[in-house]
Order: C-alpha cells, then sequence, then structure tokens
C-alpha cells in the first residue's frame, strides 16, 4: 500500500492529466445523440458520390421544409371564415336612437318651435335609415379579410346557420356612413343636422368576426396538411453512383436518413453506438494530445492551460448540442469562432487552429450536412485567426467580428448556389443567425478576463496595458525612483530585443522588465542610480545591513506587484532577476575589511528563485549588464565586450540559467546583441561648436 501511494505522489502531474481527459471525453460523448448516424454525405447538386443506393425497408418521402410552408400558406389563404350576423344590434340602436332623438328634439325645439309633423318624418327617416344599414349588415374588417376582393366568400352564422356571403354583400364602416348621407339628401322636411350626429352615433358592426370557429377551421385544415408525399419501396434504386442530386432526389435520400436514424434509435443496440463514439471521441483527444506532446510540451506540461483548451471545447461542444435541441436554424448562432480567438489570445496561431479543427470535427458528429458545417467553420476560424495574428486592441473583436459575418455569408451564398443553381434556396433568416452568431463573437472580450483571473494566465492585450509607463506602479517609480525608473526602460529596450532575435515573447519580456525594479521605490536612495546629492545612506551602515537593504527590493517588489494585483508570470521577473546572486560590492568590501572572519554568504545572498524560462534569463543579463556598464570609466568597444563576457560567464558559472530552457547559442547571441546595443547607447557623438 505504502509503495502504492508513493507511485501515486510521483506520477501525479501524469495520472491528474489522464483523469482530466477521461472525465472531459465522458462530457463530451453525453452530448452525443443516442441514435446512430447516416453514413452517407451527400450535397445537393453535385453528384452521388457512392456507389448505387437501394433502399432497404420501405420509407415515406417527406416533404422539404419549403412544400410544407406552402401549403399552410395556402391553408390560412383559402380557409373559409365565419362571422356572426347579430339582429339584436339593430333592435338596441333603434331603441337608443329613439330616447336619444326625443331628448335632443326638445333640447333643440321649446314647445313653441315644436312641429309636429316635421318631429315625426325626421325620428321615422332616421329608423328607417338604420333598419336599410342594419338589415344588410356592417361588417366587421379583420386582418383576415383585409385587401381581399368584395367577392371573398365568407360564411355568415345566422340563429347558428352557417349561410355562404361575399364581403360586397355587406356595408363596412366606412360605406355605411356614405350610404347614410345619401339617404339623408334623399330625405325632405326633416332636421337632417340632428338626425346626423344622431345616426354617426348609432353605427356599429352586427356582422362580426367568429374568431373561435374560424380557428377551429384552420387548425382542422393544418392538420389534414400530408407531411408525405409517395413511398418508396424496399429494394427500389433510390440513385445511382454519379447522378447528379436533383431537388427531388436529395429530399428522398433525406427521407432516407431519417427514417434511417429514427429507426436506428428503436432497433439498434445503443450500448454499440455508445461505443463507436467513445472511440471517435478518444480518438481526437489522443490527437489533440499528441500534438501538443510533440509541438507545445510547456502546454501540456502546464495543468491549467490543458484545462483551459478542454474547457474552451468542451463549451463549444455543449452550446452545440444546445442549439440543435432547440432547432437546427439555430446551428449558425453558435458563436464558433470564439474557440480560435481564445486559444490564439492565450497561445500562438498554430495551436489555435489545431484545437478549433478538433472541436468543429467533435461537433461535426452532431450536426447534419457535415461536411458543409465543417467547411464553412473552417474556412471562418482560419479567416479569423488571420484577423487577430497582432492583437493589440480590444477594439479589434469588433474587425473580427464583422470579418466573421462577412465570412459566414459569402461561403453560405457560394454553397447554395452550386447546389440550387440559383438565388431561390438562400434563407435570409440565415444571415440574420450569421450576424447574430459574429456579435456574440464580441463575448470573447469577457471571457478572455474570465480565463485569465481563473488559470492565472496573462494576454498580449493585458502586457500592452501594463507595458504602458503611465500605468499607476510605472508612474508612481518615475516618481520617487527616477534613477530606477530609466534604468528598467534601458533594461526593458536591451531584453526586447535580445529575446526577439533568439525567440521568445518579447512583449512578456519587456512588461517584466519594467517592472523589476519597482521594489526599490521604498528606499530609493540606498540605490546609486537615484542618489544625486552625493550623499551615500550607505556610509553609515555596515556591510550586511547595506546587503539587506539591496536583496530587500526583491522582497519588497513582490509584495508591491501582488497587492497592486500583477500577474504571476511579471512577479516572476521580480523574483528571478537576481537569482541566487551574492550582493557582489557589499560582500567584496565585507571579505576585504574582515579577512580572517568567517562571512555568513547567506546575509550577502539573494533569496531566488534563478530564472526558469528564456524570457526571465535575458532580464537577468540585461539587468546586470546595463547596471555595471554605468560604472565603466572608459567606454569602448573593449571594455563593453569585457564587461558583457565577464558578467554573463559568471551568471553561466553560478547555474543561475540551469533551470531554464536558454541554450549556449542563445546566450551567445544574447552576448552579441547586448554589446552592440550597448555601444549604440554609450556612443560619443562629435562635439557641436558653442
Amino acid at each position: 500500500m505504502k509503495n502504492f501511494w508513493s507511485t501515486i505522489s510521483r506520477n501525479y502531474r501524469v495520472i491528474y492529466k489522464i483523469v482530466l481527459f477521461l472525465i472531459s471525453l465522458v462530457v463530451l460523448v453525453s452530448f452525443f445523440p443516442e441514435e446512430g448516424k447516416f453514413k452517407y454525405e451527400y450535397t445537393r447538386g453535385r453528384p452521388w458520390p457512392h456507389q448505387d443506393l437501394i433502399a432497404p425497408f420501405d420509407f415515406a418521402i417527406l416533404k422539404s421544409a419549403e412544400e410544407i410552408e406552402k401549403e399552410k400558406q395556402d391553408v390560412i389563404m383559402s380557409t373559409e371564415i365565419y362571422f356572426d350576423f347579430q339582429p339584436e344590434v339593430m333592435l338596441n340602436k333603434q331603441k337608443t336612437f329613439t330616447e336619444k332623438f326625443r331628448k335632443a328634439w326638445l333640447t333643440k325645439y321649446s314647445p313653441e318651435q315644436n312641429d309636429k309633423e316635421k318631429k315625426a318624418a325626421t325620428e321615422k327617416a332616421g329608423l328607417s335609415i338604420l333598419s336599410k344599414l342594419y338589415t344588410r349588415g356592417i361588417i366587421q374588417l379583420v386582418p383576415q379579410v383585409d385587401a381581399k376582393p368584395d367577392d371573398f366568400p365568407i360564411n355568415l352564422i345566422i340563429s347558428q346557420i352557417a349561410e355562404k356571403a361575399v364581403l360586397s354583400d355587406f356595408y363596412t364602416i366606412q360605406s355605411a356612413y356614405t350610404e347614410m348621407i345619401r339617404q339623408l339628401n334623399n330625405s325632405d322636411n326633416i332636421d337632417k343636422d340632428l338626425l346626423l350626429r344622431l345616426l354617426e352615433d348609432a353605427i356599429t358592426h352586427n356582422v362580426t368576426f367568429n374568431e373561435r370557429m374560424t380557428t377551429a377551421e384552420l387548425q382542422k385544415r393544418m392538420e389534414q396538411i400530408s407531411l408525405t408525399r409517395g413511398m418508396v419501396q424496399e429494394g427500389e434504386r433510390i440513385i445511382s453512383k454519379g447522378e447528379v442530386l436533383t431537388p427531388i432526389k436529395f429530399q428522398i435520400l433525406e427521407s432516407l436518413r431519417q427514417e434511417y436514424e429514427s429507426r436506428r434509435g428503436v432497433d439498434t443496440n445503443y450500448i454499440l453506438i455508445l461505443f463507436g463514439q467513445i472511440i471517435l471521441v478518444m480518438l481526437s483527444l489522443l490527437v489533440l494530445v499528441f500534438f501538443l506532446y510533440f509541438f507545445r510540451k510547456d502546454v501540456l506540461d502546464d495543468n491549467k492551460k490543458v484545462v483551459l483548451i478542454l474547457l474552451t471545447i468542451i463549451l463549444m461542444v455543449f452550446a452545440t448540442s444546445i442549439a440543435l435541441n432547440t432547432g437546427q436554424e439555430y446551428i449558425f448562432l453558435v458563436p464558433l469562432c470564439i474557440v480560435p480567438i481564445i486559444i490564439r489570445v492565450f497561445f500562438d496561431t498554430r495551436l489555435a487552429l489545431y484545437v478549433f479543427i478538433i472541436t468543429i470535427i467533435l461537433i461535426g458528429f452532431l450536426v447534419p450536412n457535415s461536411f458543409q458545417f465543417v467547411f464553412m467553420q473552417l474556412i471562418s476560424g482560419i479567416i479569423t485567426i488571420f484577423s487577430i495574428v497582432s492583437l493589440q486592441r480590444r477594439s479589434q473583436f469588433l474587425f473580427t467580428s464583422l470579418v466573421i459575418f462577412i465570412s459566414y455569408s459569402l461561403i453560405y451564398t457560394g454553397l447554395n448556389l452550386i447546389q440550387e443553381g440559383s438565388f431561390d434556396g438562400i434563407k435570409t433568416i440565415n444571415y440574420a443567425m450569421f450576424s447574430g452568431s459574429a456579435l456574440l463573437i464580441l463575448l470573447a472580450y469577457p471571457l478572455i478576463y474570465l480565463f485569465e483571473k481563473l488559470f492565472g494566465l496573462v494576454t498580449d492585450v493585458t502586457l500592452l496595458e501594463l507595458s504602458d509607463t503611465n500605468s499607476k506602479l510605472l508612474r508612481e517609480l518615475s516618481m520617487k525612483a527616477p534613477g530606477s525608473f530609466q534604468h528598467s526602460l534601458q533594461v526593458a529596450n536591451l531584453a526586447e530585443e535580445c529575446i526577439y532575435v533568439i525567440g521568445g515573447n518579447a512583449l512578456l519580456t519587456r512588461t517584466g522588465a519594467l517592472y523589476h525594479d519597482i521594489g526599490k521605490m521604498d528606499n530609493p536612495l540606498y540605490f546609486i542610480e537615484n542618489q544625486v546629492t552625493g550623499v551615500n545612506p550607505h556610509d553609515e551602515l555596515t556591510f550586511e545591513e547595506s546587503a539587506g537593504i539591496i536583496i530587500d527590493h526583491v522582497i519588497n517588489g513582490i509584495e508591491k506587484a501582488r497587492k497592486a494585483k500583477l500577474p504571476d508570470q511579471i512577479i516572476d521577473f521580480i523574483r528571478t532577476h537576481h537569482g541566487t546572486r551574492k550582493v557582489e560590492y557589499f560582500y567584496l568590501m565585507h571579505q576585504k575589511d574582515n579577512p580572517d572572519e568567517a562571512i555568513d554568504e547567506r546575509q550577502f545572498t539573494y533569496p531566488g528563485p534563478i530564472p526558469f524560462s528564456k524570457e526571465t534569463s535575458v532580464v537577468m543579463m540585461a539587468d546586470s549588464v546595463e547596471a555595471a556598464s554605468r560604472s565603466l570609466k572608459l567606454i569602448d568597444e573593449k571594455t563593453i565586450s569585457n564587461l558583457v563576457e565577464t558578467i554573463i560567464n559568471k551568471q553561466v558559472e553560478t547555474g543561475q540559467f540551469s533551470n531554464s530552457n536558454i541554450t549556449l547559442r542563445d546566450i551567445t547571441m544574447t552576448k552579441k546583441i547586448l554589446k552592440r546595443k550597448l555601444m549604440n547607447i554609450y556612443h560619443i557623438r562629435i562635439e557641436y561648436p558653442s
């Protein structure tokens, strides 16, 4: 048992990765459908690339979505519309008219002016007009009959009996008003003004829309729409090799595919389907592992980075699965191009493309027409990577979003044209989906920030923000320790040039170099580059105390960086830029003044650790060389060359680069660059006449 736990402890990182990939395998397989997948790939308008296809069983030919939609529209246009004739409306309106008329007449005419014959004639004319209008009927205009011709048929329900009628059989409110005016103009010996006002209030619909019966009729006819048209018999030849997939042949194949997948879901052992899915997903993940092992072992060794990659893949497969379950038309809404953006931001373009290919291959097992889907996503993903090769501003995401929309639209249009030979098959709703997907790409911005915090990674955009010399911490350094700030700028320039030539992250190197000496802000006058008065406070301290203050600038820098929430990658430069070397000046001075005394070297030695990357190693070399070059009394090619060789050779001898992946060739090249750059910095210019 003890040996078992010892083995586990020694191989913890490997076991962790195995468990991680197994969990990813299980999660990804859980997104796969339980039914089998049709084994043939085909494209409308293209030749059938497989052998002759014979129907394995009887199946119905399904109508296309366009056919069904057209039939539905035809049903909607031809469905009978029901209206109710309400005779009680006329009685109520006549009764109300009579009451209002008598009151209005008494109000307008005094007893002396009351003309009984005119009153009777006016009242009779009003009732007659209402009777004529309501007897014919005033129909309610609803959207179902809007813009319909006069001879459009409707069903009129009178006393629960339906009769056929047409729209022209009835008045509308407008035509009823016109008829009312005509009737008034043809009447004599009446008060037309009084009557007009009362009749306007009395006109309303008495032929009203029966929504319940109309909807029921529409629903009934919708249910009668057949989803199929014809049958294919078992043994019948469906399509021959090389035969072009016409729209009819394509629909027959689609019908076979749907019937096949539905039968496989019922008749086939799901265990075998599951086993096949596990094999395919496992191989996809193994290919990813092998790629990381052979080309990006640094990523494979970092568990956080592996988790980030796998999580990105899983999230996209999950989002696609949700979209498919909601409706196949939503597949184009999934922002799959987020994958190459996120991976490129944290790693490089090659890894971004590879991870994206693995992602769309996995998703290809889920979606219909997988070849077209993979083609569209692959081309769009590659174009996306091109648009963010040099990602330096977050505003570039807007440009990338536009590029993705254009790519999707062009590819979709091209695929439809080669299938249909016309623009008829293009669905404008898909362009809306493409625009939605492109807008969702902007989610990469908060996702990148979230992943930075979750996984402790840093992006180029963040490094650019941190390398701004007007940032809070660097501004404080320039104010409190201006000499150290200028030294940091020079180190950043030197280190960036070196790492650019030997290969590495130049932006990370520059940013780390700018912050490597921020710990000097606490005691700036104890560092010679900040002493401008000629007074050296070290003169009043022992050599041990002076060495302690110098060494503390590393500890103080780490504390300041953590308080300012700088990324760990930047803090590493502060921790390692002196490695485990000694504070040489005070160590030698103490040794000179106390030759017979045993020296506690720990008091004069930096705590480390030593550099563990090319970037931190180059900053150590640039820092030491730049600081020492300021003490040269004679500056020429020989003195600079000797200085660089002496300092860096001693760093190599003391094992400062033992944990770094920097090579002797890289170190030799770094020496050459530092010599050349220092000569440029200290180049003696001609003296201009006064």
